[in-house]
């Protein structure tokens, strides 16, 4: 690995731990960020020369927090910025910070930046944006393909968040137990949307597909701090489900391998063992929620030795479950799928049609309609519908896959 891959896994490990300590300290977002971008900044300069930090965590808070003190001193006096050798030559500064970052209230900092984030007077759409952005530092353009919104709008949401947050006061010390009960639905919210952009990345792309392990690693120390929450147990247990599968996803080549395809002893039986004892945990609160249903229905997968053993009728019942709970026209797509295994592609065609102008812009959508309309033999459709989802890829596999199905369509249709 090359030095600036090294450097750039390092800077995208320490950020959430490095930007809430600076939020702490400086009680500003913008200023928190722009210390840690200065610290990263002169981390890309001197780490290939000097070597790596013994704590790249506690040596990025160590110069983010003296640039940004710096620069306050500056704007604030017109005070002369010290000696480039001074904030270079750190020696073993950074020791004592790595040994404070052990103790004390730094082992809650990831935390208290991700309820900061995710505090109730922002708009639930701003608070999730804006953790994704500070929490984790996914790029805007990648936030607003999560969210299906162009990048401006996403830029705009996040711009506006940031401001609501500065302008509002909210305190910036950690929340109590009642407020930080309010604010679990964002949070774990966001924690899933980040394990989603991993995971939509494939094993292909490691960096991003490293942001699911940041995820699963995030949901744990949530729970750590709230054991007996239900909904938590369930949101790790579906991670770890959706992640025991990421070396069956793929082929050598970075084609796409749909679950029904997928080579089960490639699975991790280590996370889904995991996963099943969280989840029959979680069902034992007797509190139902999307996230455990969503578990629940990944674990039916799971079980199954066999894709022709899953047991489609009741992934079909969790689903309307999930429509209840959490009503959104994804998960009535995903019903639509699981129905078209119980009861046939037509019928499954006529539910899905009322889902088209939601979805118009969603991959997946057509995808399925293009699989359903080759099952009733509307081949030209068919092939409507998979050129439009090739447009919509968010990937090169997702693309490549959908393509391979749109080649046999026409020497199909070319042959009769």
């Amino acid at each position: 690995m090359t030095d600036l891959a090294w450097i750039d896994l390092a800077l995208t490990a320490a950020r959430p731990q490095a930007m809430g300590a600076l939020l702490r300290y400086f009680r500003d977002l913008d200023t928190a960020e722009e210390a840690f971008q200065e610290a990263c900044l002169r981390a890309i300069r001197t780490w290939p020369d000097k070597g790596p930090p013994r704590d790249p965590t506690a040596w990025l808070i160590f110069v983010g927090r003296n640039s940004g003190v710096d620069q306050i001193r500056k704007s604030a006096r017109n005070t002369a910025l010290p000696d480039e050798n001074l904030l270079s030559d750190l020696s073993d500064a950074e020791a004592g910070m790595a040994e404070r970052l052990d103790s004390s209230h730094y082992r809650d900092d990831i935390l208290r930046l991700m309820f900061i984030c995710c505090h109730p007077e922002l708009p639930a759409t701003q608070q999730i944006a804006l953790a994704l952005r500070i929490v984790s530092g996914i790029s805007v353009t990648q936030i607003a393909r999560a969210f299906l919104v162009s990048e401006s709008a996403m830029e705009q949401r996040i711009t506006r968040a940031k401001a609501r947050v500065g302008k509002a006061g909210l305190p910036f010390e950690a929340p109590s137990a009642a407020e930080r009960a309010e604010r679990l639905p964002p949070v774990m919210a966001m924690i899933y949307l980040v394990f989603n952009e991993g995971y939509s990345a494939g094993a292909d792309n490691s960096d991003v597909a490293s942001l699911c392990d940041e995820a699963i690693r995030l949901a744990r120390l949530l729970l750590r701090i709230f054991p007996g929450e239900a909904e938590i147990m369930g949101l790790l247990s579906l991670m770890l489900l959706q992640h025991s599968r990421r070396d069956a996803r793929q082929t050598a080549d970075g084609q796409v391998i749909l679950l029904e395809d997928q080579d089960r002893s490639l699975w991790d039986r280590r996370q889904i063992d995991e996963a099943l004892a969280l989840l029959d945990k979680a069902i034992r609160h007797r509190t139902p929620g999307p996230y455990q249903v969503q578990a629940a229905i990944a674990a039916l997968h799971a079980r199954a030795a066999r894709a022709a053993d899953t047991d489609w009728r009741e992934i079909e019942l969790l689903y309307q479950l999930l429509e209840k709970l959490n009503p959104s026209p994804v998960v009535s797509l995903n019903r639509v799928v699981a129905f078209s295994k119980v009861r046939g592609p037509a019928e499954a065609l006529a539910m899905l049609e009322p889902l088209a102008q939601a979805l118009d812009g969603y991959f997946y959508f057509h995808g399925v309609r293009g699989a359903l309309l080759v099952q009733t033999g509307q081949k030209g459709q068919a092939r409507e519908a998979f050129s439009r989802a090739i447009a919509l890829a968010r990937s090169p596999a997702e693309a490549a896959h959908v393509r391979q199905e749109l080649d046999k369509l026409k020497e199909e249709l070319q042959a009769s």
